[in-house]
């Protein structure tokens, strides 16, 4: 009777940024990580030619203007491939391309086929730098070029065209490795725009909520206040009779602003785990889901939900996640909800249900139903947060409307 579904991995906020991480995405796992892969490549394909070069048995001398070519190459290539290389001006990027195109024919001369593949790099460093429809004819150009030195050593036609081929592809690489770089980030510093967006529109539920629900209330109160007023000196009964009604106003008011402030409503925990995984999905957390657990009572089906709110709130507020575990089954006549994750952050201690406000009221709300809380911070930097509960409980814990009294 329940459900299995697992969702494919997208990219995550932390509610609590500021604004987009601009410099400290730079520290986050991916972004770095894409980082490292663009410079290894770039590093091994430098490496490849250098071996090329001393297994061609030049002179020492020669040897070390290579390296120092190379390094140069290396160098600009990096400059190339930072983030906003593209926006720079057009004599600079004209200077540093030219530089390069010098590097790479040059030595040509000298090094023939040997030195081909920093052409490759060339190639890449065009596409990264200029609009696409220049960019793409120069790129093809710089391929079709490399056809002389083999010709230059009398090689075969197969090695002629894999010379040409090999250049064009690494032009394809160091393009695309930079441009993945440049994605990653962009997605790492959307976090905190995509917080603040979050945090907005709670804001406006929160307001929406107190005007539909505490507008009316406040006028009756205020209505019925300035009527006991003028009716206490001539007609006391019928004043008494209006304070009676503005009590009962005031109690639903108090239900109205507590029952908004917790956000503690009649909800359905199926349609709560639809949004946290929209949520958890948005904030970059591979979200896995397990259901299997039939129609519970809505007190109950209120409780879980509220719960998993509060979890997914935790996850995305104390935590790096990059992943997070959504389960519910029944043992017997228990039911069990668990939300677990990765990422936690070394200087989050382990908190009780009793020592903070979120936790705390789920303990409460669950004691409602004759269910218990449970946490637990593993070593491997994940947490996991359980909610149990007899699959009938006992006492019916949502809170229930008064229907208000109608302003004199």
């Amino acid at each position: 009777m329940g459900r299995c579904r697992w969702s494919t991995p997208t990219t995550g906020i932390r509610e609590g940024e500021s604004g987009p991480a601009t410099n400290s995405s730079r520290h986050l796992p991916a972004p770095r990580l894409s980082r490292m892969i663009l410079l290894a490549a770039l590093l091994c394909y430098v490496g490849v030619t250098m071996l090329n070069i001393v297994s061609s048995q030049v002179s020492g001398l020669h040897e070390i203007g290579a390296l120092l070519c190379l390094v140069v190459i290396f160098v600009l290539q990096l400059v190339h491939s930072r983030p906003g290389a593209n926006a720079a001006p057009a004599r600079w990027k004209l200077l540093t391309l030219g530089t390069q195109a010098g590097l790479t024919y040059l030595p040509l001369l000298v090094f023939k086929a040997q030195w081909g593949s920093m052409a490759g790099f060339l190639a890449g460093s065009i596409l990264l730098l200029l609009p696409p429809r220049p960019a793409w004819t120069l790129y093809g150009a710089v391929g079709l070029s490399m056809l002389a030195p083999p010709l230059l050593t009398e090689r075969s036609t197969v090695d002629t065209f894999y010379f040409v081929q090999s250049t064009l592809l690494t032009g394809l690489v160091v393009y695309g490795l930079t441009r993945l770089v440049d994605v990653i980030h962009l997605l790492h510093e959307t976090r905190g725009e995509l917080t603040r967006v979050a945090v907005t529109k709670e804001r406006l539920r929160f307001a929406r909520d107190l005007h539909d629900l505490l507008g009316y209330s406040l006028s009756a109160i205020t209505l019925k206040g300035e009527l006991i007023h003028r009716l206490l000196p001539a007609h006391p009964a019928r004043a008494r009779t209006e304070v009676e009604d503005v009590l009962a106003i005031s109690r639903q008011s108090l239900a109205d602003v507590r029952g908004v402030a917790s956000g503690y409503r009649d909800m359905s925990l199926r349609d709560e785990i639809d949004s946290a995984e929209s949520v958890l999905n948005a904030a970059d957390v591979t979200v896995g889901v397990r259901i299997r657990i039939g129609a519970v009572g809505q007190a109950l089906d209120t409780v879980l939900a509220t719960v998993l709110r509060e979890a997914v709130t935790n996850v995305l507020r104390h935590s790096h996640a990059s992943h997070c575990e959504i389960t519910a089954d029944h043992d017997g006549e228990l039911v069990r909800l668990s939300v677990s994750n990765d990422g936690v952050l070394p200087d989050y201690r382990d908190p009780s249900p009793h020592s903070g406000k979120g936790l705390g009221n789920l303990e409460v709300r669950l004691n409602a139903v004759n269910g218990r809380l449970t946490v637990e911070r593993r070593d491997d930097a994940t947490f996991r947060l359980t909610a149990s509960a007899p699959l009938l409980p006992a006492v019916d814990s949502v809170p229930k409307r008064e229907s208000s009294p109608t302003a004199a």
